[in-house]
Order: C-alpha cells, then sequence, then structure tokens
C-alpha cells in the first residue's frame, strides 16, 4: 500500500504550452520550498507593465516554463541514441527549474541595486547549495552541471548556452504576455532539431530557418519589449528611488521598511558575507517585489523632497522623458537640459543625476564566440551557423548594438 498522502509528479496547466508534467518527486519539493514559492512574488519582467499591461508573469511561471522544455529536449535527445541516465536527466532538470532562483525584486531592474556586486546567478548557486544539504545531497548533479563541471558539457548547454531553453522559454512566454506576436519563435521544431556531436548541442541543418527566425525574434524583443525606451525610464525611476533611500539610510534617515528591506538598505553586504552568513541568503530569499512596492508607497509622503518626488512619479507612472540615439549627447545639450531641470526643481547640484542622466544601453544577439549554434549536417560535418550563406540576417546580429539615452523628469 502507498504511504504517500497524494502523487507528487503533478500535472499543472500552463497558459502557453498547456498541460506539463512534474517529472520527478523531488521537483513537487522543491517547487513547494518557501525559497521556490518566492519567485510567485517576482515579476519576470519587471517594470514592462507600465508599457504592455499584461506582461505580469513571473520568475515562477519561467522556472515551470524552462523545466517543460527541458523534459522536451531531453527525451528528443534520448530517441536520437544520445545516453543521457535518469540521474542526469534529473540532475539537469533540477538545474533548469532553479536556474533563477537567485533573482532579487523586479528581476534584472534591481540586479546590483539591494546587492552590489553579486549577480543572480551567484546568489542562484548559493541557493542550490543550501538546497543541497536540506535535501540529503539530492542537487549535487543539477549543482554540476549548473556550474559547467559535469562531464557531459552539453548538459549545461541545454540550460545555458546561445540556444538554451531558458532562452526559448522566455522568448516565447514574454510574447505571450506583452501581446508582441513578432517574439513567436518555433519552439517544437527548434528541441525536435537538436542533436549532440562531440560532447555539443548542435541543430540538425534542416532546422536552419528556425533558428534564424529564433535569433530574429530575439532581436526584436530586445528593442521592443526588455529595452523599450518606457521600460528605462521605469527601471531608472526605480533604480534612482532606491539609490536615494540607500543614500538617506546611510546617513542615518528613518525610513519606513518592510523588515527585509531593511536589513538590506541599511547595510551593505558582499558575497563573502552571505557565504560566511548562511542566515542572510534566507533574508534575501524573503525579498520580493511586494517589499519594494509597499515601501515605495509610503514613501511618496516622505520629509525627503527628492525621495518622494521620484516615488510619486513611480507609483502614478510620471516617468522619467527619455531620448535615445545611436551618438552620444551633445556635452552643450546636456548642461542646457540640467539647468532646466536645476531651475525647475531648485536642486543641488549633487542632486541632479535624480533628475537628469545619460547612460548607454548594450545589446548582443548572438555572440559565435560564446557557446556558438553549430548546424550538423547529414555526412556529420558541422558549421558555426553565421558562416552559413543561408542566413543573410545572422552575420548582422553578432555585432553588439549600443545605444545612448538621455532620461530627464518631467
Amino acid at each position: 500500500m502507498n504511504s504517500k498522502p497524494y502523487n507528487k509528479r503533478k500535472i499543472i496547466n500552463d497558459p502557453v504550452y498547456g498541460f506539463i508534467t512534474l517529472p520527478y518527486e523531488i521537483i513537487y519539493d522543491l517547487m513547494e520550498h518557501p525559497f521556490f514559492q518566492r519567485l510567485r512574488r517576482i515579476r519576470q519582467l519587471g517594470l514592462t507593465t507600465m508599457v504592455y499591461p499584461g506582461a505580469y508573469h513571473t520568475r515562477f511561471h519561467h522556472a515551470l516554463g524552462a523545466m517543460h522544455l527541458v523534459t522536451e529536449a531531453l527525451a528528443t535527445l534520448k530517441t536520437k541514441g544520445v545516453e543521457i541516465s535518469d540521474e542526469e536527466a534529473q540532475g539537469v532538470t533540477i538545474a533548469i527549474l532553479l536556474h533563477d532562483i537567485g533573482h532579487g525584486p523586479f528581476s534584472h531592474a534591481l540586479e546590483n541595486s539591494i546587492v552590489k556586486g553579486t549577480g543572480h546567478e551567484t546568489l542562484s548557486l548559493m541557493i542550490m547549495e543550501q538546497l543541497d544539504v536540506q535535501f540529503n545531497g539530492q542537487l549535487r548533479v543539477a549543482i554540476s552541471i549548473f556550474k559547467d563541471e559535469y562531464p557531459k558539457r552539453f548538459l549545461h548547454q541545454l540550460i545555458s548556452s546561445q540556444l538554451d531553453v531558458d532562452r526559448l522559454d522566455y522568448l516565447t512566454r514574454d510574447s505571450f504576455y506583452t501581446g508582441v506576436n513578432e517574439g513567436v519563435v518555433g519552439v517544437e521544431r527548434i528541441i525536435k532539431m537538436l542533436n549532440v556531436k562531440d560532447d555539443q548541442i548542435v541543430v540538425e541543418a534542416k532546422g536552419i530557418y528556425s533558428i534564424e527566425k529564433f535569433l530574429i525574434a530575439r532581436h526584436i524583443m530586445y528593442w521592443q519589449v526588455y529595452l523599450h525606451k518606457t521600460v528605462i525610464a521605469a527601471e531608472f525611476l526605480l533604480i534612482k528611488a532606491l539609490k536615494r533611500a540607500k543614500q538617506l539610510a546611510e546617513g542615518g534617515v528613518a525610513l519606513f521598511c518592510t523588515p527585509m528591506l531593511h536589513k538590506f538598505l541599511y547595510n551593505d553586504f558582499s558575497t563573502h558575507d552571505f557565504i560566511k552568513d548562511p542566515a542572510l541568503l534566507k533574508a534575501f530569499s524573503s525579498l520580493d517585489d511586494y517589499d519594494i512596492l509597499t515601501s515605495i508607497k509610503v514613501w511618496q509622503e516622505h520629509d525627503d523632497s527628492i525621495l518622494s518626488r521620484l516615488c510619486s512619479s513611480l507609483i502614478n507612472r510620471k516617468l522619467y522623458k527619455v531620448e535615445l540615439q545611436t551618438e552620444p549627447f551633445d556635452s552643450a545639450y546636456l548642461d542646457t537640459v540640467k539647468k532646466t531641470a536645476q531651475m525647475k526643481f531648485a536642486v543641488r547640484n549633487e542632486d541632479m543625476d535624480y533628475f537628469v542622466f545619460s547612460d548607454t544601453i548594450e545589446n548582443r544577439i548572438y555572440n559565435k564566440e560564446k557557446a556558438p549554434i553549430l548546424l550538423k549536417y547529414k555526412d556529420g560535418s558541422t558549421k558555426e551557423i553565421s558562416d552559413t550563406f543561408d542566413l543573410f540576417n545572422v552575420a548582422n546580429l553578432t555585432k553588439p548594438v549600443i545605444k545612448h539615452f538621455l532620461c530627464q523628469l518631467k
């Protein structure tokens, strides 16, 4: 008689892929853990909802979707004779499920605002190592794959490469929730075209146009969604509000905060602090979008005029006006904009950066020097995709694109 009260290999109805199955019981247990449940409270696309109102999906959604795609990819590879043990399949599934578990509030928007110098990949690994202790060593293979230390290197490429299930899911999912149809990619066909040669993930040559569409969709999504100028305006407004709050906190000014945000606002923690104190990682894993939004709402009424203005502007969507161009802004023009803002807001020179600032954004859709996408032909030979004559667009997508922007508070 089965003593378990329920079957942990659940079926979940995903709006993008339909019914997906949790392939291992440990997946259910990991999902039930508070560290993972926190991902329900972290938006996948930060403040992109300021432009695309439907983009309220979370890191939880994305993790499940990527997990589903990796199970599909593993099944495809096995049918083509690639040897993957059950232990390895479980390991790569766990690795992709937890690959974003170290993201802080609002995902990439606050990547270095809460904990400076410690990216989400580092925090994800730390959390996985802590979970490995709690789960009696059951995550060792997953951690080895995540760190690209496992002997079968192609397993790491499934979760982190130029063509991985992470990218396949976020493009598909972000397109679905934003309504930007240009981001739709042929996920099923791409997965069916995957194979392994010389311990590397390759794509069968007949899938060449699906890969071209994938790269072009990624290009469009970056400039139409992820780096949309209004998204930049909203996210930088949030960054500046937290920067001001941190500045006030360092000066001993009392600020309303949720307990978890207070801990990080009034202290400067490094990667070493997280390694030294496991309780700090637990505290970080209790911090989510709601801590930030709750505090921002209250700070609208703070005595500091800069903090209150920034927070009120964000809550009421009175965002920075953004100018975007391919060349750096003329210094004389920048001075004129700053002088106008200084007169309008009666702000000191040292505080001008909260009201007017310029910066750059950069993106490269495909970097062939880093885990290149390889096409496999019927004779067994391989060719890097940008060297293929059929694809006239890919060569352009390998070049980094840099854009300059100027933000000024209205």
